[in-house]
């Protein structure tokens, strides 16, 4: 008996899954102080394909998240620092003359950082609608168009996007168009004392923590897929359709405050995006089925910048994830069809 519950343990194919899941955010966390759910939803984004928006004040860790992930990957990286002056050429490359084998000038492209697996857009709303246009083509068709041409970026393509949220001089929004795009949208949060502690002492000493890679492309890749083909049971599917229809305030089941507060709900993408990253969760905890608890956990980095606030929400200091955490409560109100949480395998 025993032996056959280890083969069956064995022929799982989402234990390797796990595994590489846990080890990156372990890998991750040797580096970083914390901040344990942006670097589960960081892990998310880079295995299943999308993009992370990461949203705070300076100096809590943003960019040290994404180039410790970087480091934990066979996968090339880039940094790109946006600025007003940046131009689309400035990141997508350029043409250039060089001098060819036989003497004559030829026309050769200079590739800019976007040709990398893990590119880090720091401070994105910086940049000018032209060249956050040209990251756009980047972010949602996995290419580059330079003139005629256009060149497939290498696979995986992920996009690390940070932006400060209390220095709006000189930054242009980025539009619902883009935002959209963003698979989650995470907001780093500020550390506590103890972690304020911890990251003083660790960076007292001299020596950063060496990151050994643990992960290259194809498993990445892998990793991704495996995770896509987890099932979801119709009424957690449900659960989450149910959920995005709620955030649009013209929609029966909008509860109040949506309808008071919302100018526009989120798209059909949020309701792929929640059960995408409900599954990552759901592996993580080490469990094959999604649960409800799981979909509620993914609403809030997948929906909170897909809802577009109105006037009165400005006036009144209404969020964003206030609002899902209200139409997460009248959903359960009106009718919970979750049953109880599984038990972890």
């Amino acid at each position: 008996m025993a032996e056959a519950a280890q083969k069956v343990h064995v022929l799982n194919p989402f234990d390797h899954v796990r595994s590489l899941c846990q080890r990156i955010a372990t890998k991750v966390g040797e580096r970083v102080v914390g901040q344990e759910e942006t670097v589960q939803c960081i892990t998310a984004g880079l295995l299943l394909g999308g993009h992370v928006l990461m949203e705070g004040v300076p100096g809590v860790g943003k960019t040290l998240v994404a180039r410790t992930l970087a480091d934990a990957v066979h996968l090339k990286f880039a940094r790109v620092q946006f600025t007003p002056d940046l131009m689309p050429s400035d990141i997508v490359g350029t043409y250039i003359v060089q001098t060819g084998a036989n003497g004559q000038p030829v026309m050769s492209l200079q590739q800019g950082p976007l040709f990398a697996n893990i590119v880090l857009a720091d401070e994105i709303n910086r940049a000018s609608p032209k060249t956050q246009s040209a990251l756009l083509e980047a972010m949602q068709e996995k290419q580059i168009s330079l003139g005629t041409q256009t060149f497939a970026l290498p696979q995986p393509f992920f996009v690390v996007a940070t932006q400060n949220p209390i220095d709006n001089e000189g930054t242009y929004p980025l539009p619902e168009a883009q935002l959209d795009r963003f698979l989650m949208k995470v907001l780093v949060r500020f550390p506590t004392e103890d972690e304020m502690l911890n990251i003083v002492a660790r960076t007292a000493g001299a020596i950063e923590a060496e990151i050994s890679k643990i992960a290259d492309g194809d498993q990445v890749i892998a990793a991704g897929k495996s995770i896509r083909t987890m099932p979801v049971a119709e009424h957690v599917a449900r659960y989450a359709v149910r959920l995005v229809f709620a955030t649009h305030p013209d929609h029966p089941t909008a509860p109040a405050c949506n309808r008071r507060y919302v100018k526009a709900g989120a798209s059909p993408r949020a309701a792929q995006a929640v059960l995408a990253v409900a599954k990552f969760f759901a592996l993580l905890d080490g469990r094959l089925n999604v649960a409800i608890e799981d979909v509620q956990k993914a609403a809030y980095p997948c929906l909170r910048h897909r809802i577009l606030l109105n006037f009165d929400a400005l006036a009144d200091d209404a969020t964003t994830d206030t609002l899902i955490r209200q139409t997460l409560m009248e959903l359960d109100r009106k009718d919970d069809p979750s049953p109880s949480k599984p038990k972890k395998k």
